[in-house]
């Protein structure tokens, strides 16, 4: 059914696996942002040696010189750079996550739409296939009549080729259906030609929300908008980020070394002490001038903000029509699906006493056919006002940015 079918795209379509991944990459990058934090350890380990043993105070040195440091640093300031960059690491983490929420919905919107087109065509199929078996049974009648001479054969004729052309639409119900099911079988990584059953039926589900209603929740829940919040953030830090050139860095080191005549490093003969050392210290480093180049590459951000700060603006716009926008479809689909069962009624009535007349020979064939194809379009009106419905509350569900597998608001 259509929660089943939802539920298997969410857990195997690899758009949301690739969002997902999306998603941890972030929370990667976040843990390494992170890391800038605490001090920085290197060491090297190195090798030289002389072509001619050199001389100090009329003594000789070694010419293998094996040497061996370590260094740590630890950033102390950089003009909140180090901590910008963690929180816009952690925002976009947070982007991240809700770019897969996005995902997520999107594809259930899709699912949602193919799973209705596919009853919508079923119905079709059913719809079409009561169509001809209506027209095989009046050509039946029509011949019968006409063998004891009481119609003319183009009568018959007539009932012949309206079999034929419901033959016909028939066969491209028939076909549209199948192709709805390799559409579901996709977004459901089935094999396409998959003979799936899906299964249920084109039955509205009631909705009473306001519009207030329907817009607050948009605006709390759609993870578009907060995504576009989370823009905004982000553009926030680059700022900082890149004003942090403004201000100089500082840091404190440490740092020790140990060389020798040995791979241990450890000293040699001719000098058995003092062969290693350590230092410490505190350094600062200022950019005083750059031609500007710190200045515009803050302004260049600024201007980032501003403009992502407007796109914001413009999504809560664009949000609020397109809610209003399903909520009328819904409204005015609902009305449609009234109409469309009361003129359902009349024409399976009219079809009824065109039959009866012309059974009791006062009616013609031409009535009769006309009042079919008019139970044919009420039927297709019905059913295509029941998909709208449907169709409209899935995508409205989606423009209010919750995720609702049947449809219901369970």
């Amino acid at each position: 059914d259509m929660r089943r079918a939802v539920e298997s795209a969410l857990r195997d379509n690899q758009g949301v696996v690739a969002a997902r991944a999306g998603r941890d990459a972030a929370e990667e990058g976040r843990k390494s942002a992170r890391g800038a934090f605490g001090p920085a350890v290197s060491t090297s380990y190195g090798y030289d040696r002389l072509n001619e043993k050199p001389r100090s105070m009329s003594r000789e040195l070694d010419d293998d010189t094996y040497t061996w440091t370590v260094g740590v640093s630890q950033p102390l300031f950089t003009g909140l750079r180090l901590l910008s960059t963690y929180q816009k690491a952690a925002l976009e983490t947070e982007r991240q996550a809700l770019t897969l929420d996005k995902s997520r919905l999107d594809l259930v919107v899709q699912v949602q739409e193919a799973f209705l087109a596919y009853l919508k065509s079923g119905e079709n199929v059913r719809s079409a296939r009561d169509a001809l078996n209506r027209l095989r049974e009046q050509a039946k009648v029509t011949r019968a009549f006409y063998d004891v001479g009481l119609r003319p054969r183009l009568d018959v004729l007539q009932a012949e080729v309206d079999v034929t052309n419901a033959e016909s639409l028939l066969i491209t119900a028939e076909n549209n259906h199948a192709t709805q099911r390799a559409r579901l079988n996709t977004l459901l990584t089935l094999p396409v030609g998959s003979d799936t059953d899906y299964v249920g039926t084109l039955v509205p589900v009631g909705f009473d929300m306001t519009l207030e209603q329907c817009l607050e929740r948009a605006y709390r829940n759609r993870p578009d908008v907060r995504i576009a919040g989370k823009a905004v953030e982000i553009a926030g830090k680059d700022v900082r980020i890149a004003d942090s050139g403004l201000y100089p860095q500082v840091s404190a080191n440490f740092n020790w070394a140990t060389e020798g005549d040995h791979p241990e490093a450890s000293g040699s003969t001719l000098s058995p002490t003092g062969f290693s050392q350590w230092s410490t210290g505190l350094k600062a480093e200022w950019s005083v001038f750059e031609w500007g180049k710190t200045w515009y590459s803050g302004q260049q951000a600024r201007q980032v903000e501003t403009q992502v700060r407007a796109e914001e603006a413009n999504l809560h716009h664009e949000v609020a029509y397109e809610v209003q926008s399903r909520l009328l479809t819904l409204t005015d689909s609902s009305k449609r699906i009234a109409v469309a069962t009361k003129g359902l009624t009349q024409a399976e009535e009219a079809y009824r006493v065109a039959v009866a007349r012309y059974q009791a020979q006062v009616g013609t064939n031409t009535d009769v056919l006309d009042a079919q194809a008019k139970l044919t379009a009420a039927e297709a009106a019905l059913t295509g006002a029941k998909a709208e419905y449907l169709d409209a509350l899935s995508k409205l569900w989606a423009a209010m940015g919750e995720l609702k597998p049947s449809l219901t608001d369970g």
